[in-house]
């Protein structure tokens, strides 16, 4: 007669341990995949609000270049935007207070950096379900692999019988969680690679164009990435 083998085998076979396992094992690929998923899709929008940004530059007055990023909330080149004009806005109004102590770059850079700092740990939520998943799964497999084989020789043990055919089932089924464990770090360390160098490309584009602003509400000029200086269509009035 033939012996059954599989995961669907192992699965009816299995003690509670071993189903427990297979369980989490589960739960950890859907929970990283959710979040591959998700954190791609935000890094393909974030890149269209990058490509965006450019378009910023070329209107007439402030105004118009917030209107030219749109109005989903979510843009974070419209928001460091608006944190440049309201920061600028906010040390012209109190500058009787603050301009022994802090000038209007220092204040600009300030809100800046805040506003970038935000959105950094928004963009890097999530990956470290990635990272505990990828460092930890293969380990949980193992123990499923190890409580497998124990109470797979015990059953040898106690049938009296250590023939090679009636070792290898047993066994290469417990094996399978080994290879569960795998099936689920994999995905996990190559989507937090995937993602960690997708936010990083986002955030220079966030730092460049921070970089502009800031010498834009300072001198009313933008900084162009070769050091010149030169005044673009925008101005500052809104």
């Amino acid at each position: 007669m033939e012996t059954e083998f599989g995961l669907a085998h192992v699965w009816a076979q299995g003690d509670l341990v071993t189903k427990t396992v297979a369980l989490l094992l589960l739960g950890m690929s859907l929970a990283s995949w959710i979040v591959i998923i998700l954190k791609a899709l935000d890094i393909i929008k974030y890149k269209k609000f990058a490509r965006g940004a450019e378009d910023f530059w070329h209107n007439p007055d402030l105004s118009a270049g917030l209107s030219s990023l749109g109005t989903d909330t979510d843009n974070p080149f419209r928001q460091l935007a608006l944190d440049g004009r309201d920061a600028t806005a906010h040390h012209s109004n109190t500058k009787v207070h603050l301009h022994d102590s802090l000038d209007v770059s220092d204040w600009v850079t300030r809100c800046l950096r805040n506003g970038i700092d935000e959105f950094t740990a928004r963009l890097q939520g999530g990956l470290a379900i990635l990272a505990s998943v990828g460092s930890t799964a293969p380990f949980v497999g193992l123990f499923g692999t190890v409580w497998g084989i124990y109470h797979a020789l015990l059953g040898i043990g106690s049938a009296g019988q250590a023939t090679i055919d009636k070792v290898a089932g047993p066994v290469g089924e417990a094996l399978i969680m080994t290879a569960l464990g795998l099936a689920v770090a994999i995905p996990a360390v190559l989507g937090y690679n995937a993602l960690v160098r997708g936010n990083k490309a986002i955030l220079n584009k966030l730092n460049s164009f921070a970089h502009d602003l800031h010498a834009f509400f300072v001198t009313g000029a933008r900084v162009h990435s070769g050091g010149n200086t030169s005044v673009v269509a925008l101005k500052k009035g809104v």
